[in-house]
């Protein structure tokens, strides 16, 4: 959510931001906000002025009566009543024009958090920028087979009897794959909670529309999510087509969404963010990716359920862009112990997510497609979701609050993790080399097949 204050004050910067990032009309999606804003306040004045009005009206109606005056009395009875609508009036206004401005179905709801800074301008993935040198050294040379095909051969991933059972996009992972993928989430959970001070959480996998709304997934992106609802049977109507949903919930597309959301609503203590708040979760993702029909439908890169280890933190304004740079090189620990080639990329405006200020995305080297893939994508929100969560702290001393900053990475995408250590470690027998990192949780096995 956006400081309508800030829009307010200093507009040409919003249509600026989100020109570049872009929003279409911005200039006319700002007047549109202003306008709002403008009506929004006059209704809450007119209302104030009434009440006013009214209260002083009700203390001279005991006057009027104690002096005999029931003229008087009787006309102050009437203005009450009329000022009565007219703030029952101002009211429902202010209801209205507030819903459409700052509501969760509002017009500022809807709109991207603007880039910070340092981020630079661009449209789409052309305009990102490669930060450093890449790690490791890419495989360019010798015959390199797709993950899909070494799962197949070796019989341990079965894309046909899952799509008998869930449709596409859906694996069953078998034997040593299945064991390689458990073990590839227990070390980054492992690496991040023992070595990177990150809180291990087991959170819902579903939720609430408030708290799809508080990280950004909602209201724009609903067609990308899963949801589970019941229906009230004893509400139907006889001899109509009417179903009535209720208890509607969404599976999560990331645990950044159970994780943020355990501050909404909060007003923590500057103790507490002393230390930045880090929280990790190993959790499922559902995604229902309605938009990228056609792209990656073969293989485990873009499935509609995967695991993930998720990486957030709660700080104060002031640490966040210190707490982001050490996200994303915990991110890269992982990587690194599983020595796969990975480079690391600043996203311009164009391509970074909704809710992002900045967000650096890992790349993997995948020897089959001969490119680089993300893998981790690791981003400052700002307070762009503390303002949608009303997540704020107060400073020692101090009476108001201030909203915190959330961050939340990937410490990584579990499957793209398997993907590339299949790919990247493939034997000339057909075999799958294990990580050394990862022997002991496969049981002293170097190898898979």
């Amino acid at each position: 959510m956006h400081d309508i204050k800030a829009i307010r004050d200093n507009p040409d910067a919003y249509i600026e931001g989100w020109t570049v990032r872009g929003v279409e009309n911005a200039r006319e999606v700002v007047a549109e906000i202003l306008g709002l804003d403008r009506d929004l306040r006059a209704a809450q004045t007119r209302g104030q002025e009434a009440l006013a009005q009214r209260n002083a009206a009700s203390k001279a109606i005991g006057a009027a009566m104690g002096r005999k005056d029931m003229a008087e009395a009787d006309r102050l009875k009437a203005e009450v009543e009329s000022l009565k609508g007219q703030i029952t009036e101002s009211e429902a206004a202010e209801r209205d024009l507030f819903a459409k401005l700052s509501g969760p179905q509002g017009l500022l709801a809807g709109l991207k958090n603007l880039a910070g800074d340092d981020v630079p301008d661009g449209d789409d993935e052309a305009g990102n920028v490669q930060v450093g040198d890449a790690f490791g050294t890419p495989r360019t040379t010798g015959p390199a087979k797709d993950h899909a095909d070494l799962g197949e051969a070796l019989g341990l991933i079965d894309f046909e009897a899952a799509a008998k059972m869930s449709g596409a996009r859906f694996a069953v992972l078998k034997g040593g794959i299945a064991r390689l993928e458990r073990a590839i989430g227990q070390f980054m959970l492992d690496m991040q909670t023992g070595q990177h001070g990150y809180l291990e959480v087991n959170p819902p996998y579903l939720v609430r529309d408030e708290a799809m709304y508080g990280t950004g997934q909602l209201p724009k992106f609903e067609e990308d999510l899963f949801s589970t609802a019941r229906i009230d049977d004893t509400k139907d109507q006889p001899g109509q087509n009417i179903r009535f949903v209720t208890d509607k919930r969404y599976l999560i597309p990331t645990a950044e969404v159970s994780l943020t959301n355990l501050v909404r609503e909060q007003i923590l203590s500057e103790d507490d963010l002393a230390t930045p708040m880090r929280l990790t979760a190993l959790t499922p993702c559902f995604r229902a990716e309605a938009g990228s029909a056609g792209r990656d439908t073969r293989g485990l890169i873009r499935q509609h359920q995967f695991s993930k280890v998720e990486l957030v933190s709660i700080t104060r304004p002031e640490d966040s862009n210190a707490e982001h740079e050490r996200m994303t090189e915990c991110a890269e620990a992982v990587l690194k112990a599983l020595e796969l080639p990975f480079r690391r990329m600043l996203l311009c405006k164009g391509d970074m997510g909704f809710s992002a200020r900045k967000t650096y995305d890992l790349e993997v080297w995948l020897p089959s497609q001969m490119t680089w893939r993300e893998i981790s994508s690791c981003s400052n929100c700002g307070d762009f979701q503390a303002r949608r969560m009303d997540a704020r702290f107060k400073r020692a001393g101090e009476k108001k609050t201030e909203f915190v900053h959330t961050l939340n990475g990937s410490g990584l995408a579990v499957g793209r993790t398997l993907v590339a250590v299949m790919e990247n470690y493939q034997q000339d027998d057909g075999r799958i080399a294990v990580p050394a990192v990862l022997q002991s949780y496969m049981g002293g096995a170097t190898h898979v097949g």
